[in-house]
């Protein structure tokens, strides 16, 4: 069975249909032509995929594509959910390669996307494949999901997929997102879990008054200021998995009158946040802050708003280690690495933190190492990939295979 594996699963078609994948120019919001070769590229294979269209009209407007499918066995078991986005960030300055060419330099390939995660989706479509090809019968189910938007504000794809009731007979899923890459840690690494996530915005009103007499006024900005280092001393709650939350504040502003105190001050932040904190939580922290930075404007808060209620923010989640399903996929890392996988908990938030939270099912993280994702010089390890996909292959082949 090994060798017939290694037909499918090798160095030279990873680096093949990575190269065409990172070639494929997909930043979210523009993902048409990597839909359609992977649809393509699916249905060459008889894997039997289908265009999966959702449209969110609350917000952004977004007309988008997944790429789904499913392969049936012949008796019932478990159904196992494979998932992928096939979105990148948007090209930032800095790059010393074409990011939009796969350049390879001994083990590494670099391109936009190749770490994060395009990496994951090629290990995906080669183990599927591999699946095919070299098993007969099996037990259960593989549900796959190629999606878009996952770089977005929403996750609107795998978002999509929840709330049309795509994945709800899910038991267990596999997301490849590049967990060695992303935790700084040697491959293998395994997350059994992740941080959430929430976006608000807290407004101020002050008095204006001329910038000559700023004693007659109230700067907004001033007591916008004063929370911000405030909020940033709050005490955060502590997970014994996912370690503390972490508060940044991504945006800032107010005032612009010529030659007055401000009126009107802003900021936004993003909060990171672990099992217990949740909007509540978060409200009452920001209040306590405003209390204690003894201000006299008047304070707003407002939580981004989100295509529906369950997509507002991203819930944390974790995944016990005495799950049955935890055993299985260490089991088939160590099979095909010859090393247990160091176990870690994933810093921020992605797909995964939807399914997790959301299906409830044990979602695992585990995927490819490399550097600099989200930044210029993107690149990934190849024989990660490599082994990614063998160990995704040796997961379904377990959990799976008829006795």
């Amino acid at each position: 069975m090994q060798r017939q594996v290694l037909d499918y699963i090798n160095e030279e078609s990873v680096v093949e249909l990575l190269t065409k994948l990172i070639e494929i120019h997909s930043p979210y919001f523009h993902e048409e032509k990597v839909m359609f070769f992977t649809y393509e590229w699916l249905k060459e294979k008889k894997l039997y995929p289908q265009f999966h269209e959702y449209e969110e009209n609350k917000i952004t407007n977004f007309k988008g594509t997944n790429v789904i499918g499913r392969l049936k066995g012949k008796e019932k078991g478990p159904c196992i959910l494979l998932n992928g986005h096939l979105d990148t960030v948007n090209v930032c300055e800095g790059w010393e390669k074409d990011p939009l060419k796969a350049t390879r330099e001994g083990n590494k390939l670099y391109g936009l996307g190749a770490l994060d995660m395009k990496s994951g989706c090629t290990a995906l479509l080669l183990a599927l494949e591999a699946f095919k090809k070299t098993v007969k019968d099996f037990k259960g189910e593989i549900l796959y999901s190629f999606v878009s938007d996952e770089e977005g504000p929403y996750g609107l794809g795998t978002n999509a997929t929840i709330e049309d009731g795509i994945v709800k007979d899910a038991d267990v899923a596999i997301v490849t997102e590049p967990s060695s890459g992303f935790c700084g840690v040697d491959f293998p690494c395994l997350c059994l879990g992740a941080r959430g996530g929430y976006n608000y915005r807290v407004e101020f009103k002050g008095t204006a008054a001329h910038a000559a007499n700023p004693e007659k006024g109230n700067s907004a900005i001033l007591d916008c200021a004063k929370v911000m280092m405030e909020l940033k001393n709050s005490e955060m709650m502590k997970d014994p998995k996912l370690g503390k939350g972490s508060t940044c504040i991504i945006e800032a502003g107010g005032g612009g009158q010529a030659c007055s105190v401000a009126d009107t001050a802003f900021f936004t932040v993003f909060r990171h946040i672990v099992r217990g904190e949740d909007k509540a939580y978060l409200e009452k922290e920001l209040y306590e802050a405003v209390k204690r930075a003894d201000i006299k404007s008047e304070v707003k808060m407002i939580f981004r708003e989100g295509p529906s209620h369950e997509s507002q923010g991203f819930n944390p989640y974790i995944v016990e280690e005495n799950q049955p399903y935890v055993n299985q996929i260490i089991e088939s890392i160590e099979n095909v690495c010859n090393e247990k996988p160091q176990i870690a908990y994933f810093s921020s938030i992605g797909d995964f933190n939807y399914l997790g939270s959301r299906l409830k099912v044990p979602t695992f993280v585990f995927g490819a190492n490399g550097g600099n994702y989200h930044t210029a010089n993107e690149y990934v390890e190849i024989d990660s990939v490599i082994k990614t996909a063998h160990v995704v292959y040796e997961f379904l082949i377990n959990t799976l295979g008829l006795n």
